[in-house]
This record gives structure tokens, C-alpha cells and sequence, in this order.
């Protein structure tokens, strides 16, 4: 294994510390502030725009699109630290970026199976940070860990499809800037296991889709981002040419798209775990108790040790499994790729958690990022496949070594 880095993208990297410690860190209370100003909208604050100004003229911009084409041309290992850097500040970098899910998956999809018209319609402006899309796969009838199980119906009739059923958790939805909905359905009942569903692209304003409320992330309405919507597709009627991909191809499409993403929110777990360690060795250095300070207990150095060693090992599976995508194919890197989605978000949540205990009563307060930090990792042990899914395919490549 390889883990070295071109020039260029050791280049990015040290922009990317240079962004975040000259603008991201002092607009952290800026856009808390601006947030708190206006709690019932469902767009960023005003200061992210001046950011996302500082992101493109430092060429910090779609830098996840290892497509030359449309994106920084980096490779998924060459991203792997960049993405990290942005996890330390999670409700801000990536969108500064224009590295935010759910819009990179959507993107990743566009341009990997959207036709020229799509990519024009569609992809441009997502890649120029103008619009906002949501990605409705998710549904509250039913286990949707098993995606086989999506119910929604995509029917073709004439020149039209005509999508009908119940999303949730479609991340974006809520904010006027989101445009478009990346739909996956049934699309042909009888088909088999794995050729029954098609992805479709639905505008936001058709007709007969309705957005219904919001849903909450432990308390979280994640209004700066466009929070995470119900949707109702009621008989919605679309062009043909708004299908994604081939006919009855929606679950290749899906793990297409989930590999890249999940990856992701690992890459970016490690970074807000490295954040929570810095906050949790900062508080134990400045806090004293029982006559000494809270970084001369041992239970407390226990902690800081563990915590560094869990980060290390993750982020070396995270460095293997990008690795291994770029030289073998998200197929061949699928057992690492299962591995992290479990092992990253996991490692993370406990250094937060700790850190939250080193802070005491600060720890669960707005006062700190890790509350939410908290929040957002105890998610990603069920977005884009629970944990347990994801131990099912560990154990499944395992055990046919041995079959």
C-alpha cells in the first residue's frame, strides 16, 4: 500500500489547514450567531456565502469529484485528508466546499450515468454551488437497511413516469435552494432481486410532491442545511428523458453511489474526532480538581491515550479502503469499505463521548461543537446502513475465504 501524495495534493491540503484556521474557526460564532437570528429558515447563514468566495479563489472546490472532468481530478486517497480537515468543523467546511452530502453523492451520480442534458440541467449548477438537491431512497414503512424493500413506485406511462409513495430522511429537502430529488423506486415488480428499481430526477416543484415536515436529529432540525424531510410523491409525473441511468438499474446506481459517500462520512468522522481530542486535552490541561488538574488523573490520561490510539487505527483502514478504491474498484474494496462504515463513526463517537465527560456540564451544552458532533456520529452507525449490515458483509467476504 501506497499512502504518499502528489505534490498538488499536498498543495490542497495545507490550503485547506490555511482556510480553516483563517476562516472556518472565526466564523464558527458568526454563523451560530446568524443562525440563532433566523431559527425558522432552512438555508445557511449569510457568512457561509462569504466563505464559499474564500473557498473557490483558494481552489478548495468540489475537490470529492475524483473525475478530472468535472471535479479537483484527486484521487479518493489524495481526498482522505482534505475530507478530514472539513469534519472538524462539520456544519460549515464541507459546504464552503461544496463538498456537502447529500449533494456529492448526486453529483458523483450525474456524472458518472446523467446524459449530456442532464449534467447540463443539473450538474453544472450543483458544481457551481447554485442549487441544492436530496437524495429519496429512505422509507418509513419500511426496513430501508435492506434497500430491496423500497416500496415507492415508478411507473412508466407514454413518454412520462409517474412516481408515487412515502420518503423520509431526505436530507436537504427543507431548503428553498434544494431543486431536485434523486428518486429511487420500483420500477419493474417481477424483475429480479437486484433489477426491480430505477433512480429518476424530480424537480422539486412538480406537481403532486410534497414536502410534509421536517424530522429531527436527537433535538437537531439542522436548519442551515436544509434540515430532513418527509416527502410525498403523489402520482408526480416526469419527462422519460429525467430517468438516471438504465431502466430497472436503480441498485447498481445506489451502491455506485453509497461507496463513495460512505467513505466520506468516514473520512470526516476522523477529523471530528481529532477535533474532540484537541478540545478534550485543552480542557483537561485548563481545569483543575481536587487540588491538581483534570490531565493528572489517570483515568483522564487513560482516555486521552485511547482515544488517540482508536483515531490512528481508523484512519489507517479509512487510507486502505481509499487505496483500494483507486486501484482495484469500489467492488474489490467493498469488505474495507463495510469495515470503516462500522469501525470510523464508531472510534469517533467514544473520543467525543469522552471529551464530553472531561467537559462535564459544558460537554452537553451549545457552548461547545460537541454536543452535535456527538449527535451527528451516533447517526452515521445507521445512515447509509446500520452497523449491522454492514458486520453482515464483513463476516460474509470472510467466511467465502473459507467455504
Amino acid at each position: 500500500m501506497d499512502f504518499g501524495f502528489s505534490d498538488k495534493a499536498r498543495s490542497i491540503q495545507q490550503r485547506a489547514t490555511e482556510f480553516l484556521t483563517e476562516c472556518v474557526y472565526p466564523a464558527e460564532p458568526v454563523f451560530a450567531e446568524q443562525l440563532a437570528a433566523r431559527p425558522d429558515e432552512w438555508t445557511a447563514p449569510p457568512v457561509m456565502e462569504d466563505l464559499k468566495k474564500q473557498a473557490r479563489e483558494r481552489g478548495l472546490w468540489n475537490l470529492f469529484l475524483p473525475h478530472s472532468q468535472w471535479g479537483a481530478g484527486l484521487s479518493n486517497l489524495e481526498y482522505a485528508p482534505i475530507a478530514e480537515m472539513a469534519g472538524r468543523s462539520p456544519h460549515i467546511a464541507p459546504e464552503a466546499m461544496n463538498c456537502a452530502a447529500p449533494d456529492t453523492g448526486n453529483m458523483e451520480l450525474l456524472a458518472m450515468f446523467g446524459t449530456p442534458e442532464q449534467q447540463e440541467q443539473w450538474l453544472k449548477p450543483l458544481l457551481a454551488g447554485e442549487i441544492r438537491s436530496c437524495f429519496s431512497m429512505t422509507e418509513p414503512e419500511v426496513a430501508s437497511s435492506d434497500a430491496n424493500n423500497v416500496a415507492t413506485r415508478i411507473e412508466r406511462e407514454g413518454d412520462d413516469y409517474v412516481i408515487t409513495g412515502r420518503k423520509w430522511w431526505s436530507s436537504g429537502a427543507m431548503s428553498p435552494r434544494c431543486k431536485l430529488s434523486i428518486v429511487m423506486g420500483v420500477s419493474d415488480p417481477d424483475g429480479e432481486r437486484h433489477q426491480r428499481h430505477s433512480m429518476v430526477l424530480v424537480p422539486m416543484d412538480s406537481p403532486g410532491l410534497t414536502v410534509v415536515r421536517p424530522t429531527t436529529v436527537f433535538g437537531y432540525g439542522d436548519q442551515a442545511h436544509g434540515g430532513h424531510a418527509e416527502v410525498v410523491f403523489d402520482r408526480v409525473r416526469v419527462p422519460a428523458g429525467n430517468l438516471l441511468g438504465a431502466p430497472h438499474r436503480g441498485f447498481a446506481l445506489a451502491q455506485a453511489r453509497l461507496g463513495p459517500g460512505r467513505i466520506h462520512h468516514c473520512m470526516r468522522a476522523i477529523g471530528m474526532a481529532e477535533r474532540a481530542l484537541e478540545l478534550m486535552c485543552q480542557r483537561a490541561l485548563d481545569r483543575r480538581a481536587f487540588g491538581s488538574a483534570i490531565a493528572d488523573q489517570g483515568v483522564v490520561r487513560d482516555w486521552i491515550a485511547e482515544a488517540r490510539l482508536r483515531i490512528e487505527q481508523a484512519r489507517l483502514l479509512v487510507l486502505k479502503a481509499a487505496w483500494l478504491m483507486d486501484t482495484v474498484g469500489n467492488k474489490g474494496a467493498a469488505m474495507e469499505i463495510a469495515a470503516i462504515k462500522v469501525v470510523a463513526p464508531d472510534a469517533a463517537r467514544w473520543v467525543i463521548d469522552r471529551a464530553i465527560q472531561v467537559h462535564g456540564a459544558a460537554g452537553v451544552s451549545q457552548d461547545t461543537p460537541l454536543a452535535y458532533l456527538y449527535a451527528h456520529l451516533r447517526t452515521l452507525q445507521i445512515a447509509d446502513g446500520p452497523d449491522e449490515v454492514h458486520r453482515r458483509t464483513v463476516a460474509r467476504q470472510e467466511l467465502a475465504r473459507w467455504r
